[in-house]
């Protein structure tokens, strides 16, 4: 066997890595240390490979990161209408594993360019008007960015007609753009793909370096995106197969984190989804939510808020429950040790859980279709909560999935549920581009 792959997650709290035999796909050992933000964050990534080449008592070869680390990739979003151009690059934002801190439609002015500023965005997308339809949006926005030195890069993805001039604009006062197909080249249809890649290799180029992660340029060239986006990568091979790996067709996968909680959905259309396309703005298939409030520490007093809002729990159980969810977000390090305490944690993740799912699955606007999640046939737990926990709880964690009928979409009541035990999905993305038969048979651990 040769040298085997080191896969990196470097996170804002923990680094976790996974080596793999790149050539066969086989697990062969992981770690997790916590991320060394106060010094250098290679001092974590040399201490979880020497932790897996330990256990497995091999060398690693070559490794490959994604990071989330210093605040992950911070987007803004800047459009035409705000239910058409500027919804699609919010979705595609998401979809490229960004963290989307502003949305601003119409014309900028300077309370606009303020509050821009005031997101500290790492990357703005900048979006409007569907090819040889409105430039004139574009071109004003184009003109602003470029006139207020918005001095982070640009990734330029609207009306194709528009592009060089808007381009050009940006380029007189040195701005850093990058240009990209449009996101909704017409009313109906969602491009990410050439959006999401720009955004990728300007995360690469320009992102990690600036965050002062690392002392060297080391970190930087083994970092390949960033990790929501390695995630739906892994995710998409699991899904599609590769050669003759097989797919598990279409998936869910919920993340539930300290912070955040992430859902994911790789779906291939059928039937009447296939063919019609109901919405301005189309769905996107691959797709990611990301909700802010309904993390398990950090934010878990934001949890029971939107389960009283949702009417999940009794008032009496929601102050019960408030109290457990102000300590989590007091010492985001709190492991539980008593059965009490591990019971308000699992009710915590069930209800980021429903939440987060009833969020992706419902419809965008009043006149849009839900997301079509109902035929999905595999269901997948992610985060922390869900890998230490026993089989029973991490069923009951997961089970609004495939009986929550009250959130405004059918869910998919035959899908078979698992976790991510080992957490491969970020692994198999990692290697999903130089080996794609291994990424898949990585992924598929997960089942």
């Amino acid at each position: 066997m040769a040298q085997p792959v080191l896969c990196v997650d470097v996170g804002s709290t923990f680094t976790k890595a996974v080596l793999v035999d790149a050539e066969g796909g086989e697990f062969l050992a992981a770690a997790a240390h916590p991320t060394t933000i106060g010094t250098d964050v290679l001092d974590g990534v040399g201490a979880v490979r020497r932790a897996v080449e330990d256990v497995a008592g091999l060398r690693a070869g070559e490794v490959l990161a994604c990071s989330s680390a210093g605040g992950g990739l911070r987007l803004a979003v800047v459009g035409y209408e705000r239910e058409v151009s500027a919804e699609a690059g919010y979705r595609v934002a998401l979809s490229a594993g960004g963290r989307v801190e502003h949305v601003a439609s119409g014309p900028l002015d300077p309370a606009g360019i303020a509050a821009l500023r005031s997101a500290r965005p790492d990357v703005v997308l900048l979006v409007g008007g569907t090819d040889g339809g409105n430039a004139e949006v574009l071109l004003h926005n184009a003109k602003s960015l470029a006139a207020a030195r918005i001095g982070v890069p640009i990734v330029l993805a609207g009306n194709a007609d528009a592009a060089a001039e808007a381009r050009a604009a940006l380029a007189r006062t040195k701005r850093r753009v990058t240009v990209a197909p449009n996101v909704l080249p017409r009313i109906g249809v969602l491009d990410p793909v050439g959006a999401r890649a720009a955004i990728r290799e300007v995360f690469l180029r320009h992102v990690i370096g600036g965050k002062h992660l690392s002392k060297g340029p080391a970190f930087a060239r083994m970092v390949r995106g960033a990790t929501p986006d390695v995630v739906l990568a892994g995710i998409e091979v699991l899904a599609d197969g590769v050669g003759g790996v097989p797919g598990a067709g279409d998936v869910i996968v919920i993340d539930v984190g300290g912070a955040t909680t992430d859902v994911y959905s790789v779906l291939t259309p059928s039937g009447e989804d296939a063919g019609l396309a109901k919405d301005v703005v189309a769905t996107l298939w691959h797709a990611r939510t990301v909700e802010g409030d309904l993390g398990i520490r950090w934010s878990a007093p934001g949890v029971v808020a939107a389960a009283r809002t949702e009417r999940l729990l009794g008032d009496e159980e929601c102050d019960r429950l408030a109290a457990h969810a102000r300590r989590c977000a007091a010492d985001p390090s709190f492991v539980p040790s008593t059965r009490a305490e591990r019971e308000a944690d699992a009710v915590l993740a069930r209800l980021a859980v429903t939440v987060a799912l009833r969020r992706h699955g419902r419809p965008a606007s009043p006149s849009a279709a839900a997301r079509p999640l109902r035929d999905v046939g595999l269901v997948v737990g992610s985060g922390g909560v869900l890998r230490h926990a026993d089989e029973a709880t991490r069923a009951g964690i997961l089970a609004p999935a495939t009986s929550d009928h009250a959130g405004g979409w059918k869910v998919p009541e035959g899908a078979r549920l698992a976790v991510d035990t080992r957490y491969v999905l970020f692994a198999a993305g990692l290697l999903a581009e130089r080996a794609p038969q291994a990424a898949a048979r990585l992924a598929r651990g997960v089942l």
